[in-house]
């Protein structure tokens, strides 16, 4: 039976079977990487639970000074959700997006107070929950090819998992609403002059770069640098603790609206979502089937109603579905 103390020690990195993620520690650096470049490395519920895994164990290894997230190849730093996990196994029960996001705030949780200097070391797209690790690292450094964008508003949901908390604190008011509201990209350069970023280099010069700043960071007193790090986080934190719960009970209730459904089939389809329909629609009658339940309507009455009805709820008749 482990002692209490062996509870808290860290484990050679090689002796972690992740699936999703490479985890490595060399002198004084761990890095964590989402290695999921066929999907742009973004993260579904293992990939997750792996990196609050992986930082788990870097708070624990006091022979880590720095910790450096990034994502595999160049295409993608990280695009946030796996929206395809979200279509499977979220927008036909809604709840289970409940359990999805304790998994992402325990990760965010444990990044914020991993206690260490944390560098965001941007390969490529940073999108979505991609950009809200970026933003809960202490530093970026981004290649020259890197685009920034938030897309919640876009893709039916909302950014709430750090974009609405943070981006008003780093970038500004008016700038957080731009990227928020209009969701578009916004590049590398443009991300250095509103802060988002602190380097931009090129891609051939990002791992100098980042090694070149964690040894500028492992050269600093580390008690010192980590009571520095939890006075910063004040004001994450506070709007963080305020926000982060309801937005986990909205996002969860809103998982089975039509917006979500449209939002996923547009980005499964690569399709324009019809927004002038979407709009009319909302402007009529409510509804009564969520925009996730298949909908069909009645041969002889013309009534809507969903697929899994065996009769008519309006004139009685057989359907046949």
């Amino acid at each position: 039976m482990l002692q209490t103390n062996e509870y808290l020690k860290s484990k050679p990195a090689e002796e972690f079977h992740f699936q999703r993620i490479l985890y490595s520690k060399k002198e004084y650096i761990a890095t964590i990487t989402i290695n999921r470049p066929e999907v742009l490395n973004c993260f579904d519920t293992i990939t997750l639970k792996e990196m609050a895994c992986a930082i788990e164990d870097t708070t624990w290894d006091d022979s880590i000074a720095v910790v450096v997230f990034t994502g595999a190849g160049d295409r993608a730093f990280c695009t946030g959700a796996d929206l395809r996990e979200q279509e499977d196994r979220i927008l036909h029960k809604p709840n289970e997006y409940y359990k999805w996001m304790y998994t992402f705030i325990e990760m965010h949780d444990r990044l914020r107070n991993i206690g260490k200097p944390t560098i965001a070391r941007l390969n490529g797209m940073t999108v979505g929950g991609g950009n809200e690790l970026n933003m809960a690292c202490d530093l970026s450094i981004a290649a020259e090819h890197v685009t920034i964008r938030q897309v919640g508003a876009a893709r039916g949901s909302v950014a709430a998992g750090g974009a609405t908390q943070f981006l008003p604190l780093i970038i500004g008011d008016k700038r957080a609403r731009e990227m928020l509201l209009l969701c578009e990209s916004i590049d590398a350069q443009t991300a250095l002059d509103w802060g988002l970023v602190n380097q931009v280099v090129p891609m051939s010069k990002l791992d100098q770069a980042v090694l070149e700043m964690a040894s500028k960071l492992y050269k600093k007193l580390p008690e010192c640098s980590r009571y520095t790090k939890q006075q910063l986080n004040f004001w994450r934190d506070l709007s963080w603790g305020l926000t982060v719960g309801h937005a986990r009970d909205w996002l969860t209730l809103h998982a089975g609206a039509k917006e979500t459904a449209d939002g996923l089939k547009s980005f499964k389809g690569k399709t324009d979502i019809n927004y002038e329909a979407l709009r009319c629609q909302a402007a009529g009658p409510a509804s009564v089937f969520s925009g996730a339940t298949e909908i069909i309507q009645c041969s002889n009455c013309n009534t809507k109603m969903a697929a899994s009805f065996a009769f008519c709820g309006s004139c009685g008749k057989k359907l046949s579905n």
